[in-house]
């Protein structure tokens, strides 16, 4: 690829703007043990995965038609410290246990999303290991940046290492053998049935190498979606040098829970206003809760989590609901070892009855999946105090109105032309809306 030629992002798949994904965290799910004392080349295959597939019928009673797998991939621990991408973690199952999950969701017009981690291997991968054996010669070498100068047979290898963990072994994105193994490992899953990639630490990964990477992978998969973990930076900058179809919204996530939380509109308010400012470049990948992040009932407080769903759902974007937050599941992450097995719990063998909230969530994603228009559209703040917000996504013919009451009292606030309450809870007439007290509404015009 020419240095003095951008490189070329191609509109996303036609059938992005129609999806919604149920976001899992697989080893959580199935109860496996995300410490075991036991080697991985030792483990026995435990055929959990299939765990997932009784569920599969709660993603589609609940309007998604998307499943997100957090990592699967034979690992150390926790499922990021990858020791072989092209095997499945034993403690999940094998290909087989696999290759019947992707059967089964796509039976049921269920989409599937791989997590890829591909920004650094575990110590345990053989990659790794051969350095430690031949240092330079090892035919792994090139897969590392690595400083050999001083070195000797039987020192440690001098690597990077990912954010100070001494598990995660950066790897080489300015080599050829890097881009290559990426290339493969992706095109290997996507012939297995799957329609994406989620691309873990994205935001470690210099742009330049996905721009190398996606476009490979493309040219055979041109109708797979790729969206990239970024937590900071300029996301509109990254879609464009990266070719990624889409970014997680981390900035929009925050502003929600913080806006909520801490019964502060304006802080809510900037967050959409500057997430309206990306869809000229890509449509966000949005959220509001995830593996790494504190459940969203915790984070705002139960009474609350159904005004943050309201905003996931009526502003643009491409929703993840990180699964569990439908029912209001709670759960704290705690900076410590094990500070995530609060917010990656085992899941029983067959879904809940639905409550309130998940009755909420079905009635959200309904009028999305009715109004696909809003995976696009641009949001108004029509009403704003810090207690109050109206938010208005609209195009020249529809409209979906948003109304938060963070406060104690009842509101009444503009109902933005809207004339029918599609959920939540309103009165609406004379060009109100009229909320309880900790009430949201979300009304429609057509």
């Amino acid at each position: 690829m020419s240095t003095d030629t951008a490189p070329i992002r191609p509109p996303e798949p036609a059938w992005v703007p129609h999806v919604m994904w149920w976001h899992v965290y697989p080893l959580g799910f199935v109860g496996a043990d995300v410490r075991p004392g036991v080697p991985v080349e030792e483990r026995a295959v435990e055929h959990r995965l299939g765990r997932i597939e009784p569920w599969l019928g709660h993603v589609v009673d609940l309007g998604l038609n998307g499943l997100v797998l957090g990592p699967v991939f034979a690992s150390s621990t926790h499922g990021y410290d990858t020791v072989d991408h092209f095997r499945i973690d034993p403690r999940l199952g094998d290909e087989a246990d696999f290759d019947r999950l992707v059967s089964a969701a796509h039976e049921r017009g269920i989409r599937v999303l791989l997590d890829g981690v591909f920004n650094h291997v575990g110590r345990e991968h053989p990659a790794f290991r051969a350095l430690g054996e031949a240092g330079p010669d090892a035919a792994t070498a090139g897969l590392f940046a690595i400083d050999w100068s001083g070195w000797s047979p039987g020192q440690p290898v001098p690597v990077g290492l990912f954010e100070g963990h001494d598990i995660l072994v950066a790897l080489d994105h300015a080599s050829r053998a890097t881009e290559d193994l990426v290339v493969q490992i992706m095109t290997h899953w996507l012939e297995r049935g799957i329609d994406g990639w989620r691309l873990d630490a994205a935001y470690a990964v210099p742009p330049a190498f996905w721009a190398r990477v996606l476009p490979r992978v493309r040219e055979r998969f041109p109708d797979a979606w790729f969206s990239g973990e970024v937590i900071h930076g300029d996301a509109a900058a990254i879609a464009r040098e990266s070719t990624m179809d889409s970014l997680t919204q981390y900035e929009l996530w925050q502003g929600i829970w913080h806006g909520i939380a801490d019964g502060n509109g304006h802080e809510l308010a900037h967050a959409i206003e500057r997430h309206d400012a990306l869809l000229e470049t890509f449509a966000p990948t949005t959220f509001i809760g995830n593996h790494d992040v504190t459940r969203i009932a915790s984070a705002v407080g139960e009474q609350f989590a159904g005004h943050a769903a309201a905003v996931l759902f009526t502003v643009a974007g491409t929703p993840i609901v990180y699964a569990g937050d439908e029912y209001g599941w709670t759960g704290v992450k705690e900076e410590r070892e094990g500070g995530d097995d609060a917010v990656r719990p085992e899941f029983p063998d067959t879904p809940p009855a639905a409550g309130d909230l998940t009755h909420a969530y079905e009635a959200l994603i309904a009028l999305r999946r009715r109004n696909p228009w809003l995976h696009r559209a641009h949001t108004d703040v029509v009403h704003l105090t810090n207690t109050a917000v109206v938010l208005r996504t609209a195009t020249s013919d529809a409209a979906v109105v948003t109304a938060l009451n963070l406060s104690a009292d009842p509101v009444e606030v503009p109902a933005a032309d809207a004339t029918q309450v599609e959920a939540g809870g309103a009165d609406l007439g004379n060009g109100t809306l009229r909320l309880p007290a900790r009430g949201w509404a979300v009304a429609s015009r057509s």
